[in-house]
């Protein structure tokens, strides 16, 4: 063993920039396993708004389950109320 040898330095690889918009009329195919599924206690709030708060939520963390339903985000109050609600306290604590 030579004190004087050297370590093979790893390669800079440029990462793929990841599509800056999220924001689509319906989900990706492929979802991911249902344990990879984010949680939240969102209990006591009707499920539109839970299911909007996820979506905003993981968007302002850039997540894999970032997502925002344009059609149902434009028509569906709740919705709107928690995707808007999750993405400002997400984005606060990123």
């Amino acid at each position: 063993m030579s004190a004087c040898s050297s370590v093979p330095q790893k390669q800079d690889v440029p990462l793929q920039p990841e599509d800056p918009s999220p924001l689509q009329t319906e989900r990706p195919a492929g979802p991911l396993p249902p344990s990879a599924r984010p949680k939240y206690n969102l209990s006591g709030y009707p499920l539109n708004t839970q299911q909007g708060y996820i979506d905003g939520c993981e968007t302002a963390k850039n997540s894999s389950w970032a997502f925002k339903d344009l059609n149902r985000y434009d028509r569906d109050d709740q919705y709107r109320m928690g995707w808007d609600d999750g993405f400002a306290l997400c984005k606060m604590t990123k």
